[in-house]
């Protein structure tokens, strides 16, 4: 009896070190498992970070901000991201600095006109639209020509920073074949006056976070690329290096009817609930316009005209624009001058009263009109004047009947110009 125990207790004990071993190798098989799933999604991930890093340096690259492209690149680690990293050194050290601000090109247009067929026969607008506006057709056929000439968009803020109060001008770093150019555009306010004349309605955000338009066809609203924004933030993610460190253009704009669409104006709509949302509405768009590479400038809030009005006058104005549309966008040291009409003339801001006012108000730069030369500059380290060339109907007709050529240097008028103008 004692003996058959003894046995028994042996076969047990056996039986329970081949379980706990069985177990055991369950365990650390399924530990190696873990592991291995954990490493394997591990190395995914640090594999799409390494892969999303290189291919955010190459845009950098490509819109000529090598620093940011090398900083990136500096912590890749592979064969291929050190070879691409000593490519940007060597085309970062070849690049050419435009320094003379007098050489900084400026073209504007006005907001851009959809259906030409509604505006050209506009009962009250139609001369003033051919006059002052272009076409869809023929702002696309603007930037393609552009891109093809070798220019690049900057903006002021690329251009100057302001050190201790003084402005100091630090240009861009462009490659030998080329040139600098500043867009703007004026009005982006969507004026209720041009309602059904065949322009876009406002700005608003797409379900992806792109800034877009409306625009209403009769009785039917859609959402795309109806004005200048949204245009030329596609053509640039097209082509990246149409844009320096992804700069875009420069927005100016009035506050009487409101910004960007939006009744946003206090003064004129009420202090209500309904303006409160037009100017919650107007700020979401502002913010993502200058994430994505647009700046703004003040075209006053009344669209004055400086040259003409008193300084009590531009003092009221400057004050109803800091009230109610620099809150919307922002501060800004832009002005762009309503009109093109400067508050001197092309002599340096001495003694000048208007021009103190507007110092002591926040503004250091101060864009006119000349479309007599493809660039002019005055600067100095209290202010930056900067003149602008129209690109509107006006212009075309003037550069085809052969009275001028300033805009032989960008585009060729005749291969841009939309003979909707003409029925």
């Amino acid at each position: 009896m004692i003996k058959t125990q003894k046995w028994w207790l042996v076969g047990l004990t056996i039986l329970v070190v081949i379980a706990v071993g069985f177990s055991l190798g369950i365990v650390l098989n399924n530990k190696e498992k873990k592991q291995t799933t954990v490493t394997t999604a591990s190395s995914d991930s640090d594999k799409k970070a390494t892969n999303k890093r290189i291919k955010k340096a190459k845009t950098s690259a490509q819109q000529y901000n090598y620093p940011e492209a090398i900083r990136l690149l500096d912590s890749v680690g592979t064969t291929a991201a050190d070879e691409l990293k000593d490519t940007y050194v060597k085309e970062k050290d070849q690049l050419v600095t435009w320094k003379d601000p007098e050489n900084i090109s400026h073209l504007f247009v006005h907001s851009l006109i959809v259906d030409p067929q509604k505006a050209f026969h506009d009962k009250e607008q139609a001369q003033g639209y051919k006059d002052y506006m272009v076409t869809v057709s023929e702002f696309k056929k603007v930037l393609q020509q552009l891109y093809d000439k070798d220019y690049v968009l900057v903006s002021f803020e690329d251009l100057i920073e302001e050190k201790d109060g003084k402005l100091q001008f630090k240009g861009v770093a462009l490659p030998k074949d080329k040139k600098p150019i500043i867009f703007s555009q004026d009005d982006v306010s969507y004026y209720e006056y041009m309602k059904g004349a065949g322009f876009a309605d406002k700005l608003v955000l797409n379900k992806y976070g792109e800034v877009k338009n409306t625009y209403k066809n009769d009785n039917e609203e859609n959402v795309g690329g109806y004005d200048m924004v949204p245009i030329m933030d596609e053509f640039v993610k097209k082509h990246p290096d149409f844009s320096y460190h992804g700069s875009k253009g420069t927005l100016a704009l009035t506050g009487y009817n409101g910004v960007l669409g939006y009744r946003t104006s206090k003064s004129e709509y009420g202090d209500n609930e309904k303006t409160a949302q037009e100017i919650k509405e107007a700020k979401q768009i502002a913010n993502r316009l200058k994430e994505t590479g647009w700046s703004f400038a003040s075209h006053t809030w009344g669209h004055i005209n400086m040259a003409e009005v008193g300084e009590k006058q531009i003092a009221k104005d400057t004050k109803l624009w800091q009230d109610e549309v620099a809150p919307i966008l922002g501060d800004t040291n832009i002005l762009i001058y309503p009109h093109g009409a400067d508050v001197s003339d092309f002599q340096p801001y001495d003694h000048n009263a208007k021009y103190d006012y507007l110092k002591k108000e926040g503004f250091r730069i101060f864009c006119n009109v000349d479309a007599s030369v493809p660039s002019w500059g005055q600067f100095n380290s209290d202010y930056y004047r900067n003149a602008r060339i129209n690109i509107d109907g006006i212009r075309f007709e003037s550069e085809l009947e052969g009275k001028s050529d300033v805009l032989e240097d960008f585009m060729d008028v005749e291969k841009v110009y939309d003979h909707a103008r003409d029925q």
